[in-house]
């Protein structure tokens, strides 16, 4: 942490802003400055331009954790964090440096949007840090952190980027504002409704993290990085654990219900196997029937993807679909393995996801697990059905290492369901009906429903027992720390967008 009295020492550099006026209209907002949200981001930092007032932004490298990593700053405080030619220019400059030092990228947002006064040289400055976010994306990891306006082009360059985090209350982006709304189509809304934190994090998806102020946002920064390597060609970094790698929680072995449309919570099954129990969850209010984030298992970092049968049963839907690819994606560009909770019914049926595109979306997270060439584990505890099976990260996919848990189902589909097809006509003709369907469905889930008729397949490597899932797994990571796996030459693949 740093020093009490480093914003009294700042305090005494307030020239360097947009003067005294600005910077106390700033905090008093609740927002820190530009310089502000820099020193406390980094354990130092080298400016890589001190031209007073900066421009209206602040740009240079310094250390996280020890580790190199450079950052931008946009200053409201001056010209309201407009971006200028020189302005851009300084972004620029500061992400090719990134690129060629194999370093992080992070873009602290604060910015009115274009300077006007300068016209298109404003705007062909966004389209020079458009074209570096591009070029830098799955090169070195890309963090941006909304902490005031980010609206009109500007919200463009967050959304290539990997993560976006977003502070309560202080943050909001949009393609068009509650006025232009208002004047084209009549409809009233506020900017916190239209893009504020909240709604960038439940509804629509473009923002992963949402925070209570500016410090939190800035340790988030800290933490998210600590996952990650500072480019494409390192591994993640790697922390002692005081864990036994053999811990074995007896209270796995009864997490999963007897009964299988009962709900339990995904998210304790992961905290019962993962180091410390710790799990930072990404995009934690959004799309909420799958959970993705980062743990460690055995001081090795990893990438977590679960289905949470707490919510719509698990199932998978567009924005599950979507949510669970873009996180599959990153881990593979940063050489993060992959760690895979599977229970899942099978995709959300209905006109609205069959309008809306499933078969498009749900093909994203297949052709993510399919083209990770990262070592790729996964567990089935309960449900896994139909084309849902494959797309969860299946042996069939070039999935290193398939655990099951003796309540798991592997199948077509539910036994309810096959029985209801398989013996319609001698389900109808019984003297009790409701007593052959429930005698079929216990012979259909002891014939075809259970993770034995797999592993005899070998599409399932071992069926253990739950307690067992942290020591299988580190084991498992252990032994495939050397893998070696790769796609066929080409330029890139045509992912289904």
């Amino acid at each position: 942490m740093k020093p009490k009295d480093f914003l009294a020492d700042l305090e005494r550099r307030a020239e360097l802003g947009g003067g005294e006026e600005r910077l106390r209209r700033q905090r008093d907002a609740g927002k820190l400055t530009a310089r502000e949200r820099i020193d406390l981001l980094f354990d130092d930092f080298g400016m890589a331009d001190q031209v007073v007032p900066g421009d209206g932004v602040v740009c240079g490298h310094g250390r996280i954790n020890g580790r190199l990593a450079c950052a931008f700053a946009q200053d409201f405080t001056v010209f309201g964090g407009s971006l200028s030619e020189t302005n851009a220019a300084k972004i620029a400059k500061i992400m090719d440096l990134a690129m060629k030092m194999g370093a992080p990228v992070i873009g602290l947002n604060d910015s009115g949007g274009a300077r006007i006064q300068e016209g298109v040289l404003s705007l062909g400055g966004y389209a020079d840090i458009f074209l570096r976010n591009t070029l830098a994306s799955g090169v070195v990891p890309q963090i941006s952190a909304i902490m005031g306006p980010c609206a009109g082009g500007a919200v463009y360059s967050p959304a290539i980027t990997d993560f976006t985090i977003m502070v309560k209350q202080t943050s909001y982006m949009f393609v068009t504002g509650p006025d232009v709304i208002r004047t084209v189509t009549h409809e009233q809304v506020t900017k916190e409704e239209l893009g504020g934190a909240m709604t960038h994090n439940e509804r629509s998806g473009v923002a992963h993290f949402a925070v209570d102020n500016d410090q939190e946002c800035l340790l988030l920064i800290r933490e998210l990085l600590s996952f990650m390597p500072n480019n494409n060609l390192d591994d993640p970094p790697r922390v002692d654990c005081s864990d036994p790698p053999d811990r074995a929680d007896a209270a796995l072995d009864t997490i999963v219900p007897e009964t299988p449309q009962q709900a339990y919570d995904m998210a304790e099954v992961i905290r019962a196997v993962v180091d410390e129990a710790y799990l930072l969850e990404v995009h934690e209010h959004f799309a909420r029937n799958i959970l993705v984030g980062f743990a460690r298992l055995g001081g090795r970092p990893v990438g977590v993807v679960a289905n949470q049968p707490a919510h719509l049963a698990g199932t998978l839907d567009i924005d599950a679909s979507v949510k669970g690819a873009r996180f599959v994606r990153f881990c593979d560009a940063f050489n993060i393995p992959l760690v895979t909770f599977e229970d899942v019914p099978g995709f959300l049926p209905g006109t609205v996801q069959e309008y809306g595109g499933i078969i498009r979306h749900g093909a994203k997270l297949l052709f993510a697990f399919a083209e990770a060439t990262v070592p790729k584990l996964t567990v089935i505890t309960r449900k896994a059905y139909g084309g849902a099976y494959c797309v969860m990260s299946s042996k069939h996919i070039r999935t290193d290492v398939n655990y099951a848990w003796p309540t798991a189902e592997i199948a077509v589909m539910g036994a309810e369901g096959a029985v209801n097809i398989l013996y319609r006509r001698e389900l109808e003709a019984a003297a009790d009906p409701a007593a052959a369907r429930a005698a079929k469905v216990t012979e259909y889930r002891e014939k075809f429903a259970n993770p034995y008729v797999a592993a005899q397949r070998g599409f399932i490597d071992e069926v253990i027992q739950p307690r067992q899932t942290r020591a299988k797994l580190i084991g498992a990571l252990a032994a495939l720390d050397t893998k070696r796996d790769r796609n066929p030459p080409k330029k890139h693949g045509n992912i289904p967008l």
